[in-house]
Order: structure tokens, then sequence, then C-alpha cells
């Protein structure tokens, strides 16, 4: 047995790390080729959650000193493939190998980016990618912001910056004094209903405003809801315009938002998780018409432009506010708490330990230029278009609405089938497509309807990969 000093040397040994960092690329390289391709006959290694507990329960006990490839070749075989054209599922794109090894570069380094000195190249990286982010939204050089760990981090921390500068009085040292609200959709993804709790504004916080047949926010009825909160003794402060909704994909309009928010001087907030990333397509720019109103958008890079999970660029269109989200003395950190230093990221995220995450965006943006996210973009949104035209065509299906990006909702409804099974019948199609395994979909609730959901986020995916996937559904429907 080797002693612990042994280890610690093997352990950070250079040859053995570059022995099995070659290995490893080779490992991966092939499983690139063979997903990108189709070769591979499952999208989803699928196996219930007991039986692959049970599975690495006897690794930890069967396989300690190893080779450590085959640990990551039984971790490729039991994971999802989302560079399979089949994938077909969540909103999260394939990641660019070249981001990958950026993850690679960041995982290595393990520089916490709290503070300058501790993120030197990483902070000031960072800050490029959000002056790029910025610049495509249409924002002026003032505009500057952060990257979190993630949209729903992006979001709080937007609105506790809303909260800093529009509550009636200084929450961050007094306290919540009154009892503050926002507007949003109802459609909105669930991090905005828990942030408003989280900020301890209870249930009454999150004013929701009806959806037309299109699932957007009916803006008509800002002014009726703005005025019965204020009745209610709420202080509205914000309201929160989805770019995307997560379920239909369907872009709020974002100018009638912004003119809202102007005349009744309120925060505007996008959330931008997944269609934010449209501003790099010259094409499909007008879907964020009205996003230069905002005062802070909240995009992430992992859903739509290649990058690996998590990286999400939080902009605000005043740079300043960045800095009024936290206020606290650390003096371990800095000196001064009320300097509005750019480059110590602490006094603007709630992350210390912050990954080196702007370096994975600007790996692929120095390499390719924004030209490959554009070239992406185009991609996926056209199979969206498809997607939508091949249901329509195809006997049996229905679209839940016209989709306006790659997000598609719909449903197989055979003749004969009685309305109140068909919520029923199609759960269990999505539940035998995962356990077959050969296609990767989703499903959402709609006004109490249940729709089998996609998102081409596969540039790989084609045509033919839609008919097959179809053909799939109506083979299992029919079965059952």
């Amino acid at each position: 047995m080797q002693s612990k000093g042994d280890l610690i040397q093997q352990a950070f040994d250079a040859g053995n790390f570059r022995q099995t960092g070659h290995e490893l690329i080779d490992l991966l390289a092939d499983f690139l080729q063979a997903a990108t391709s189709g070769a591979m006959e499952q999208t989803i290694p699928w196996t219930k959650p007991e039986a692959q507990y049970r599975l690495w329960e006897e690794d930890y006990l069967q396989e300690q000193g190893t080779s450590p490839l085959t640990l990551f070749t039984k971790v490729l075989e039991h994971s999802i493939r989302v560079q399979h054209p089949r994938y077909m599922g969540h909103q999260i794109s394939p990641a660019a190998p070249l981001a990958a090894l950026a993850s690679l570069v960041d995982g290595f380094l393990n520089n916490g980016m709290g503070v300058f000195e501790m993120g030197v190249a990483g902070t000031a990286i960072e800050r490029k990618v959000i002056k790029i982010v910025a610049e495509k939204m249409g924002f002026s050089p003032t505009a500057d912001g952060v990257m979190t760990s993630g949209g729903s981090l992006a979001n709080l921390t937007a609105l506790l910056a809303a909260r800093s500068v529009k509550a009636p009085s200084p929450v961050w040292q007094e306290g919540q004094q009154e009892k503050l609200a926002l507007l949003v959709s109802e459609e909105a993804h669930y991090c905005v209903d828990r942030a408003v709790r989280i900020m301890g504004w209870g249930e009454g916080g999150i004013i929701k405003v009806p959806a037309d047949e299109r699932y957007r926010m009916r803006t008509e009825l800002l002014p009726e809801y703005y005025e019965r909160a204020r009745q209610e003794g709420r202080a509205v402060i914000a309201v929160v315009g989805s770019a995307c909704a997560t379920s239909t994909g369907s872009f709020d309009n974002l100018e009638a938002i912004g003119d809202f928010c102007r005349a009744h001087k309120l925060w505007f907030h996008v959330d931008g998780a997944h269609g934010g990333a449209l501003a790099f397509s010259p094409a499909h720019r007008y879907l964020l018409k009205g996003l230069d109103q905002a005062d802070s958008v909240a995009m992430d890079f992992h859903k739509m432009l290649l990058t690996p999970a998590v990286a999400t660029a939080l902009v605000y269109r005043d740079g300043s506010h960045a800095f009024r989200t936290f206020s606290q003395h650390a003096q371990y950190l800095w000196n001064r708490e009320t300097d509005e230093e750019w480059h110590n990221l602490a006094k603007r995220t709630f992350e210390c330990t912050k990954l080196m995450m702007g370096l994975k965006a600007y790996a692929l943006l120095r390499t390719y230029g924004p030209e490959l996210w554009e070239q992406y973009l185009g991609k996926v949104m056209a199979l969206g278009q498809q997607f939508a035209a091949l249901v329509s065509e195809t006997e049996g299906f229905e679209l839940a609405v016209e989709p306006q990006c790659n997000i598609v909702c719909f449903r197989y409804r055979p003749e004969g089938l009685p309305g109140e099974e068909l919520n029923a019948f199609n759960e269990a199609i999505r539940e035998a497509m995962v356990e077959d395994g050969r296609f990767y979909i989703v499903k959402t609730n709609l006004k109490g309807d249940t729709f089998l959901r996609v998102t081409l986020s596969n540039p790989f995916t084609s045509p033919g990969d839609i008919v097959e996937m179809l053909g799939a559904i109506r083979k299992i429907g029919k079965r059952l």
C-alpha cells in the first residue's frame, strides 16, 4: 500500500495527468463522433433511479484503484447524449468542444473570482463578454453586469437590484417596511415566483397577469393589475417580461412592457434565459424588440449558445445598478464597500468563489466570432419551423400554438380517442419514449392539458429525425 505522501505525489503527477488527459480526449472525441452522426442507438440510456444508485454503489466498492478511463467510460455509457440528433428535450445546447476545453482550464486553475487578485484573467475576460452581450442587446457603453451560475440566480440578483433602486425605503439597511410586489406573466418561469418568496414578499408579492391564446402576457391588462395592487396596499416596483416563456417559447411584448414601466417609473427586467441569445441573430432579433428599454436582462449561454452549463449573463442598462444589489463590509476582501470596483465581482454577485464561466463563452467568440452563434441560431430556429410544419402535415398530431422559436408543443390525438383520456395518453407516450431511449422529448401542461414538448437545440437534428420521431410516437400510441 502506498503512503499518504505517495498518493499526493501521484495525484499531482504531470506525467499521469498528460497520459490520462490524452486518453480522455480520445474517448470524448470518439463519443462525439458517434453521437453527432447518430451512430449511437440510444439518446437516453434509461435506468430506474434505484438501479442506477446500486450501480455506483458497486462501482465504489469494486473499482477503487482502477484506471480513471473506466470511470469516464461508464459515465458516458449512463448519461444522456445532448449531442445526439434525436435529443430534443430540455433547453440545453450541446457544448462546442472548444468551450468544454475552456471548462477544463477553469477546473484546473480553480481560481475563485470573488476578488480581482484571485481571478485576474477571468475577471477581465468576463467583463469583455458582458460588454459584447450588452452591445448586441442594444445597450450603450455604460451598460455593465456580471455572469452568474444560471438564470434563476441571475433573475433573483436582478430583482434584488430592483428592490434596492425602487423600494420606497432602504431594505438592505432597514429591512422591508412595505408590501412590495412585481407584475409578471402567468406563463413566466417558476424561478421568478421563487425569487419573490425568497425576498420575503410572500404569495401576494407576485401578481400574475393573464396570457393570451399564444401564451404571451396580455400587456393591455397591466394598468388594471397595477392599480388593483395599489388599492390592496402593495408597492409594485417592477415588471418582468419573458423572452421567452419556458413552456411554449412565446415572447412577451417587451416594447409595450417597457413603455408601461417608463410611464409608472417601474424597474423593467427581462428573463431572456432562452430567447435573449437571439440578440446574436440579426434575422430573429425582431422578437426582442424593446429589449434595450430593460433595466436588466438575464441570458443563458448554455441554452442557446453552445456553452457548457452553467453560464448566465446578467446585464444592467445602467452599469452602476449592478452595485446596488449588495452593500456590505468584508474587511478581508476590500477596504471600502461603497467603491464601485468592477474588478471585485463579489460586490455584485452572491458568489464569492466564482467559476471562470466567461472563459467558456470568450473562447468561442475569440476563435469563431459571433458568426458561430448566428449560424447556430439560424439552424435551430429553422428546425422549430420545420418541426411545426411536419406536425401540422402529419395525421393525428396537433400543435398547441405556432412556435416563435425552437420550442414546440404538440400532442398525438388519434381519431376516436375520448378527450378526457388525452392527457394520460400523451403522458404514457412520453414515459414509453424515455424508457425506449431512442428519442428524448419532454412534456408540459398548458391550461390543464398535457402536451409533448421539444426544444430543437441540436444543430445535427434533421427533418428526417423529426419524421422518424413522429412515427415512433404513433407506433407507441397504437400499442397503448
